[in-house]
């Protein structure tokens, strides 16, 4: 999808890829979002509870479950950690991208 992007529109991969990632989050937001509601409410705690453990207050809680975009990414990493819910990247080049990182670190600690 990607490739095709950058085809049609004659663009820097920067710009695509931030196009990409964008359209992407706006038809994730709202996902993530009854995601998040879905995992509290199992968990039997209150979005005021859940923000209080997070450090977080109420509202910020109420904008995730309602599916605002511009939530800060440490937020909401504190919101999937203490609800126990695991992020897996994927892409045709993770295993690439795992593999030299692999590299870089033993060459750092070797």
């Amino acid at each position: 999808m990607l490739v095709s992007m950058l085809k049609r529109h004659k663009t820097s991969k920067i710009t695509a890829i931030a196009v990409f990632f964008k359209v992407k989050v706006n038809m994730d937001a709202q996902w993530i979002g009854k995601m998040v509601r879905f995992h509290r409410k199992q968990a039997g705690i209150t979005q005021a509870e859940l923000g209080k453990i997070a450090g977080l207050g109420k509202t910020v809680i109420f904008d995730i479950e309602k599916g605002k975009i511009s939530i800060r990414l440490d937020t909401l990493l504190k919101v999937f950690k203490i609800l126990n819910i695991q992020i897996d990247f994927q892409s045709p080049l993770m295993n690439l991208f795992k593999e030299t990182e692999l590299e870089k670190s033993k060459s750092v600690s070797g």
